[in-house]
Order: structure tokens, then C-alpha cells, then sequence
């Protein structure tokens, strides 16, 4: 199986699955994947209920534990809690979305309901015991699916965008040709959309776009309008009917006006 299938592979498994984090197996009602100490990388799709796991520890052994957040263009934010004192506490921690998934001396893992780009960062649980010390981190990647759309332009041209997708898409062509451009705009929120521009020109009357993405695949056709190649738009066929029908009235007022002058001429003679 390749990467790219993969990952759709554990991505349909995160929305598909519900239940809660238990025994070192993460499971949200929207999420869910087994993760080993250490650090992770680990994809989410945007607007799901995300839950981070702590290592597997039993909480009869917890001292304290310790979350870290690190966001980007943020500062580093702090939640903690100590079992001895049952006391919590935060330093730097502003964005609401981010929680303890219940009490911390009833569960230690950590929540963001729902997730959005701005999420994208490192997390990393910390559980200190009397045995020693516990990490287990996350290197969270937020994905946001495309918005695809493929038109024809007045110029004869097919045109294919991947609207605000993260990361960004790619797009490939069916029948295979030359590509006039392809151009990526950047957003803040770290979304990007992709347009492709394809000549129809030396193509059969229907070409198809095929854009490729972590979230999934999607393709799309359009049929050129036959009308196009002779006639041009619409407003183009209307500019040149007025601009006839303006050239012959012109034509008629001169040729009435030059007649007009050469009778007066003629009558003055005769007087």
C-alpha cells in the first residue's frame, strides 16, 4: 500500500471510531490510532474532537503531570497538575478550545474540541512518578480538505482550482498535455489554493482534472461549449453586433447628410 493511501487509511479510522482513552490506546469519538512513548506525528483533519493521550500511567502513581503546548507564533503554554495539593495550573494559555479532557485526577489527557489550523504545534505529556519520568509527544499536522471546482474560461482554456486545502493539493490533467500554469496562494491560516490552467487546444471535447490530496482524491470533467471556439462569449458576440450596427448607422448619417449638402449647393447655383 502506498503512503499516500495510508494515511487516507488511518484518517478514515480517526473519523470513524468512538470510545474513550484507555490502557495506552487513544480513542475519541472522532479519533483513534495506538500511539508508543516517544514522539508522534500525527495528521488530523480540521472541525473533529481530538484527544491527546498521556503514557499509560495508573493515576494511584501519578505526582504530577504536566502538559506542554507549543503553537505556532504563539508562546509556549503550560497546564499542570499536582496530585498531592489536587491543585492546576496554567501559564501562557489562551486558547480556550484546548482542555484536560475531564478533572486531571480523574483523566490526564488533553482535548481540543473541535480542532482548527491554528492548532498545528507540539504537544508533549509529561507524568512524573515515583519510578521516573514519562513523555509521550505529538507533532500535530492539522489537514483541511480542498474545495474543488473545474470551469471553462472565454479564452478557450480549462481551468481547475483546489480551494484553501492544507497542505496543498495537486493537480494533474487527463488526456495528459501542456499546462499553461499553475499558481499557489498562500493564506493566513496556512491554507493554500491551487490553480491550474490547461489549453483545449489539440484535447478531445472533454478533459478532466484530477486533484490528489492527504484528505483524498477527487476528479472532476467539463465538455467545452462547441459554440466557443467560433462564436467567443457571449459578450464579445453582442460588442460586435453593436459595434456593426453602430458603423452602418454612421455610414447612413454621412451619406444623408453628404446628400442633404448637395441639394442646398444645387439650389443656390440655380438662384
Amino acid at each position: 500500500m502506498s503512503a499516500p493511501r495510508l494515511l487516507i487509511s488511518i484518517i478514515i479510522m480517526v473519523s470513524a471510531s468512538s470510545s474513550s482513552c484507555m490502557g495506552g490506546k487513544q480513542m475519541t469519538q472522532n479519533y483513534s490510532t495506538i500511539f508508543a512513548e516517544g514522539n508522534i506525528s500525527q495528521p488530523v483533519l480540521m472541525d473533529i474532537n481530538a484527544v491527546l493521550c498521556c503514557p499509560p500511567i495508573a493515576l494511584r502513581n501519578l505526582i504530577i503531570i504536566t502538559w506542554e503546548i507549543i503553537l505556532r507564533g504563539q508562546p509556549s503554554c503550560t497546564k499542570a497538575y499536582k496530585k498531592e495539593t489536587n491543585e492546576t495550573k496554567e501559564t501562557n494559555c489562551t486558547v480556550e478550545r484546548i482542555t484536560w479532557v475531564s478533572r486531571p485526577d480523574q483523566n490526564s489527557d488533553l482535548q481540543i474540541r473541535p480542532v482548527d489550523t491554528t492548532h498545528d504545534g507540539y504537544y508533549r505529556g509529561i507524568v512524573v512518578t515515583p519510578d521516573g519520568n514519562f513523555h509521550r509527544g505529538y507533532h500535530l499536522q492539522v489537514l483541511v480538505t480542498p474545495e474543488v471546482n473545474l470551469f471553462q474560461s472565454r479564452n478557450i482554456t480549462a481551468v481547475c482550482k483546489a480551494v484553501t486545502g492544507k497542505p496543498a493539493a495537486q493537480i494533474s490533467w487527463i488526456p495528459e498535455g501542456s499546462i499553461l500554469a499553475t499558481k499557489q496562494e498562500y493564506w493566513g491560516n496556512g491554507t493554500v489554493t491551487v490553480k491550474s490552467t490547461c489549453p483545449w487546444e489539440g484535447h478531445k471535447s472533454t478533459v478532466t482534472c484530477h486533484v490528489s490530496h492527504l484528505t483524498g482524491n477527487k476528479s472532476l470533467s467539463v465538455k467545452l461549449n462547441s459554440g466557443l471556439r467560433t462564436s467567443g462569449s457571449p459578450a464579445l458576440s453582442l460588442l460586435i453586433i453593436l459595434y456593426v450596427k453602430l458603423s452602418l448607422f454612421v455610414v447612413i448619417l454621412v451619406t444623408t447628410g453628404f446628400v442633404f449638402f448637395q441639394r442646398i449647393n444645387h439650389v443656390r447655383k440655380v438662384l
